[in-house]
This record gives structure tokens, C-alpha cells and sequence, in this order.
């Protein structure tokens, strides 16, 4: 749940910190008075795209900051670990982002750097906006089917439809592919071949290559290395040498040893200098014997590496792009060498997963056939409460002519709002109010089954009020058992059931609009005053005893 939120110079508003409880908060206030500024800034923590106009005038960035609490956080501390970013302490997530004037924007999670991207996948799991323009969802199929699966939990039947659907499309594509190649001629195929040939005349592993470059290297400037060990094993054990020179050393301080035995070690290092110089003149002089190539040896080498260069400057320059065009190669030269074999091969593979699919679909099919008549029993009730007595809701589950993304059917909603008429589709019938009514049932019905915990309703009781808007309240506060609910609403009905209250005034008395934002939950005389304002005057003694008879005891 949003346990806190604080914010500094989003449009009108200078800066608020505010506290929030679970269950129903109702945001209310005159209409241009700035209550899209909180909305607006829980946005902003979802990972919504903004630009620099939201900046209030004057100020140098727009910041808005929240603590959100989760009583069990393994989900969303999984997704921060697949985010690399930094668990929840406490079962608390910390999310701020600033937007500065002149400045890249800025975004913290939990204390660490973070990106837009991880900010929005987020997001989806912590809060769920139901703007204006949510009931017009309604009338795509697409999320019909998606509320019909979400009550009907068809989460995982779906996803293990798909990872078949997926398997199956890809192996016709993969004989589409192969049915449209040209067969090749004997040229290509003889290119093919050599080209392998070529290939498979390296040894193409990291290691082999790095010592077919490092051998080029030497025999490429093998004179030199010659020359510069032969020196090197002459200046150590050469008749004018290090090691003739130290042997006249030694014999002198052999004859030192002989006056002073003190000094015999000495003698002895000397001694083991001396061998250490042979051994080094050996080495050095073995090395230029190794450094002699031979002619065979060089011509062989030498092909090697051209063909290796070739190789590098045709297909990308690492060892892995020349290793996938090399099985490229040895896939083509298959199929061409059994076309027929390999195509009757795939057809099989597609008919087996087309068999599966199919399977998937069936299962899918019916349990969306079992949702459909169970979710249009409790959504007709629904709806029923918010005014339409004898309204009739249907959900069909319509079959499709061959496997889709989502199996092989789609749903539709049906609804007739006045008795004697037959339902239609919702695009045919439902009007903007009849919409939001509808989709305030669905919400209502399918609360319990929805695992994000803040759910964000902007005005959707609009184009309704009087009884009615008490229904919808009730509906909120139902939805509230089981999340928590921020309200924008105008509808003093719906206020007064929220079990918080936050009023959004805007101040224009001075040079400039100030816009100010005050929990009055704590208030019973400031709760009644604005439910009266929200009835049509805040002082009239009617509307102060209706707002009073409204908030109840």
C-alpha cells in the first residue's frame, strides 16, 4: 500500500507531504482545482513519460517521492533483483524521481540509480489507474477476454496454450522458409563445399586461433628473433662472453676462499651465478634453433592465416559470426542433400505441435466457457445496483476460424439496458455513463482477484449521481476490503463513504495560484462543509444537514 507521498513544484503545487491509510481515500475538490497534480505525480512513480512544462514556473525541478509498504515483498523484491536494483528493507519500497529544468531527469530506487524502464515495470506491480478512458477499453475484444481470463484464472492455461502456439508457428515458418529456397545448383553446391573444406581446415576453437596468430607473429619477423637470440646466447656463452668472464672471477675468488674460508660463500653464489648464465646462454641459443622455420612449415602457416583473415573479413570479423556461418553452410548443404526428407520431417513436427496447440486450446476454451456463464451471473448483479433494474449483461465465448495468439476463441460482452430488447455488443448499445457503470461492476467482481495493492480511480462516477453515486460509493468501499483506493470524485455520495478524505483547493487571491492539498478526515466539521460545497453550497443550512445525514454517525 502507498504509505506516503511527497511532492515539490508539480504544476500549481509548491510542495505536500501526505500520509495514507489502507482502505478508501476520496480526493475531491472544485472543478480546475488541481487534483490531476496527485495523480499526476503517482504517475510520475509509475513510470510515466513527462516533460518539462510540469516544471512549476520559477522553480528549478519537479520531485515527487513515495514509500509504499507490501506485507509479504517477495514479488516485488524479485522483480527488483531481476532489475539489479537493491531490495525492500522492512517490506518498504522507497521510489523518488525529480525532474530538473536543465538537468537530466533522476530516479531513485531504494537509495540506487534507476532507469524509466525499470520505474514502469514497477509500476505494474504496485499501482493500476482507472482514468476517464478506461471504460472504452471495454469495447475491445481484446480486453474482454483478458477480464474473462482474469476471473476465470486462466493466467497459466494461457501462457502454457502460448509456449505451444509459439512452437507450433515457428516450425511452419521454418518449412516456409525451406519450401522457398532454391534448390542449388552444382556450382553453389561445390562452393559450399570448399568453403566447409576451408573451414574445417582450422582448427577453430579460441585457443588455436591464438596460437595461429601468435606463431604468424613470430615467423612473420623470424630473422629477427634469430638474430636477436643468437646475439644474446653469444654475449652469454661466447668465447668473449658473460660466462668465460665470470669464470676467471670465480677462479679468483676460489684463491679468495683459500686465504679467507669466511668468504666462501660469496665463491659459492658466484659459482651458482655461473651456472645460471650457461643455462640462459643454452635456452636462448635453443630458442633461435626453434625460431628456424622451415619452408613447408612457413607456406603452411602463411595459408592458414589468410584463410583465417578471409574468413574474419567475410562474416563479421569473431570467431562466433565465422562458426554460425559455418553450421549456416552445413545446414544449407543438409537440406539440399535430402529436401524432401527434411521438409516431410518438419511436416510431422508441425503436426504433432499443432496437436498439442490444439489440445492446450480445448482446455482453454472450456474453462472460458465456464467463466463466461459465472462471470455474467455475478456481474449482471452488479450492475443491477448501479441502475439498471432490469438490465441483461451476457458473456459469449466466441469460437475462431483456426488457432490464434490466445487460443482458438475470443469473448464478447452483451448487454441490453432496458427490458424487452436483446443484448447487443457493448459498442453497439452502451453509452459513455452505461460504460463506466459497467466497467465499475466488472472492477467490483474482479477486485479480489487483481494482486496490484493501490488501485487509482479518476472520476469514473461520471455522468451518474444521486442514488446511484451512493451505489458507487459502496462499490469503492467494497473494493477497498481488499485494496487500497485513492478516488477522484465529485460526487459527495461517493465521498463521504471513503474512510480518508483529501481536498484539493487552488488559491488564486494573490499574485500568483497556489494549489494546496489537506487530509479533513480528522475533521468532522471540515468533512461536512465540503460534502455541503460538493451538494451546491457549503453554508446553505440544507446541504450542511444533508452532508451531515451523508457521513452518517
Amino acid at each position: 500500500m502507498l504509505q506516503s507521498l511527497r511532492i515539490r513544484n508539480l504544476a500549481l503545487l509548491e510542495e505536500v507531504a501526505l500520509d495514507f491509510e489502507a482502505g478508501f481515500t476520496a480526493v475531491t475538490g472544485e472543478t480546475g482545482a488541481g487534483k490531476s497534480i496527485l495523480l499526476g505525480a503517482l504517475s510520475l512513480l509509475a513510470g510515466e513519460r513527462a516533460d518539462k512544462t510540469i516544471i512549476r514556473q520559477g522553480a528549478p525541478a519537479a520531485e515527487a517521492e513515495a514509500a509504499l509498504f507490501f506485507t509479504d515483498s517477495r514479488k516485488i523484491d524479485a522483480v527488483l533483483a531481476g532489475l539489479d536494483l537493491p531490495p525492500c528493507e522492512d517490506g518498504v519500497l522507497i521510489l523518488k524521481r525529480s525532474l530538473p529544468r536543465d538537468k537530466a531527469p533522476k530516479i531513485t530506487v531504494n537509495g540506487s540509480l534507476a532507469t524509466l524502464s525499470a520505474l514502469q515495470q514497477l509500476g505494474e506491480h504496485w499501482v493500476d489507474f482507472h482514468g476517464p478512458s478506461e471504460p472504452r477499453r471495454l469495447l475491445k475484444e481484446s480486453c474482454q477476454l483478458e477480464l474473462l481470463d482474469l476471473f476465470g484464472r486462466g493466467g497459466e492455461p494461457l501462457a502454457a496454450y502460448q509456449a505451444g502456439y509459439h512452437a507450433w508457428r515457428e516450425l511452419v515458418a521454418e518449412r516456409e522458409r525451406i519450401a522457398h529456397e532454391t534448390k542449388l545448383a552444382p556450382d553453389q553446391i561445390a562452393f559450399l563445399e570448399n568453403q566447409l573444406a576451408r573451414i574445417d581446415a582450422l582448427e577453430l576453437t579460441r585457443e588455436a586461433i591464438e596460437a595461429l596468430e601468435r606463431d604468424f607473429a613470430r615467423m612473420s619477423r623470424a630473422q629477427e628473433l634469430i638474430e636477436l637470440s643468437a646475439a644474446l646466447a653469444a654475449g652469454l656463452t661466447g668465447e668473449e662472453g658473460l660466462q668465460s668472464r665470470v669464470a676467471a672471477l670465480l677462479r679468483e675468488a676460489r684463491q679468495l676462499e683459500g686465504i679467507d674460508a669466511a668468504s666462501k660463500p660469496l665463491a659459492d653464489r658466484l659459482a651458482s651465478a655461473a651456472v645460471e648464465l650457461t643455462d640462459l646462454g643454452g635456452e636462448f641459443s635453443a630458442l633461435s634453433q626453434q625460431l628456424q622455420f622451415d619452408p613447408e612449415q612457413a607456406e603452411q602457416l602463411t595459408a592458414q592465416m589468410n584463410t583465417w583473415l578471409e574468413l574474419r573479413r567475410k562474416h563479421g570479423g569473431q570467431l562466433s559470426a565465422v562458426l554460425e556461418a559455418r553450421d549456416e553452410m552445413r545446414r544449407r548443404l543438409e537440406v539440399q542433400g535430402d529436401l524432401e526428407g527434411t521438409l516431410a520431417k518438419l511436416e510431422k513436427q508441425i503436426a504433432d505441435a499443432h496437436r498439442a496447440a490444439k489440445k492446450s486450446a480445448t482446455t482453454l476454451h472450456a474453462l472460458r466457457e465456464k467463466a463466461a456463464r459465472d462471470l455474467a451471473k455475478v456481474a449482471a448483479k452488479g450492475i443491477a445496483q448501479l441502475g439498471f433494474k432490469k438490465a441483461d449483461f451476457q458473456v459469449r465465448v466466441v469460437p475462431l476460424p483456426e488457432l490464434g495468439p490466445t487460443g482458438d476463441c475470443g469473448a464478447e460482452f452483451l448487454f441490453s439496458p432496458n427490458v424487452g430488447e436483446a443484448p447487443l455488443p457493448l459498442n453497439r448499445v452502451a453509452s459513455s455513463g452505461e460504460l463506466a457503470r459497467v466497467m465499475l461492476a466488472l472492477k467490483t467482481v474482479l477486485a479480489d482477484l487483481d494482486e496490484v495493492p493501490l488501485l487509482v480511480f479518476d472520476e469514473v462516477d461520471a455522468n451518474v449521481g444521486g442514488e446511484i453515486g451512493r451505489v458507487v460509493g459502496e462499490k469503492m468501499a467494497e473494493i477497498a476490503r481488499n485494496h487500497q483506493v485513492l478516488c477522484v470524485t465529485h460526487l459527495p455520495q461517493v465521498a463521504a463513504q471513503a474512510t480518508c478524505h483529501l481536498v484539493v483547493t487552488k488559491d488564486q487571491s494573490k499574485d500568483r495560484a497556489v494549489v494546496t492539498i489537506e487530509p479533513i478526515q480528522a475533521s468532522r466539521k471540515a468533512r461536512v462543509s465540503e460534502l455541503a460545497r460538493m451538494l451546491g453550497d457549503s453554508k446553505a443550512k440544507s446541504a450542511l444537514a444533508h452532508a451531515e445525514e451523508l457521513l452518517g454517525k
